[in-house]
């Protein structure tokens, strides 16, 4: 038997919570076109029991499964979007800081004032 991830073992519960609500969605997603867990699964290009485990939102599932039911839905085109730099605030925050530091002037002393002048 093989060692879970350390990533899934530690995955906070918030991450969890959101996995199990894309599970149920892709599921109902299922339903309402009316395919069979194992049409469906034979589309996506996995075993029925992978698909329930996906299904349930199970993290060890690959991110690729996911995906490949998310283009089934029509809804590939969103993945890029999960990390878009446009979309990504906490980056954006430290740019910020980061260009406040550099825009503080050091007062320029005296002797240097008097230097410069012709």
């Amino acid at each position: 038997m093989s060692k879970r991830s350390t990533a899934i073992v530690s995955m906070p519960p918030a991450v969890l919570a959101q996995l199990q609500q894309l599970g149920e969605n892709l599921m109902i997603a299922r339903k309402r076109r009316r395919e069979s867990r194992k049409a469906w699964a034979q589309r996506i290009g996995v075993s029925e029991p992978t698909l329930a485990r996906m299904e349930r939102g199970d993290p060890s599932v690959a991110f690729g499964v996911y995906a490949s039911a998310l283009w089934l839905l029509g809804r590939a085109q969103a993945i890029p979007e999960l990390a878009a730099p446009q979309l990504d605030l906490g980056a954006l925050e430290s740019e910020i800081r980061v260009a406040s530091l550099r825009s503080v002037r050091k007062p320029v002393s005296v002797a240097a004032r008097l230097d410069a002048q012709p």
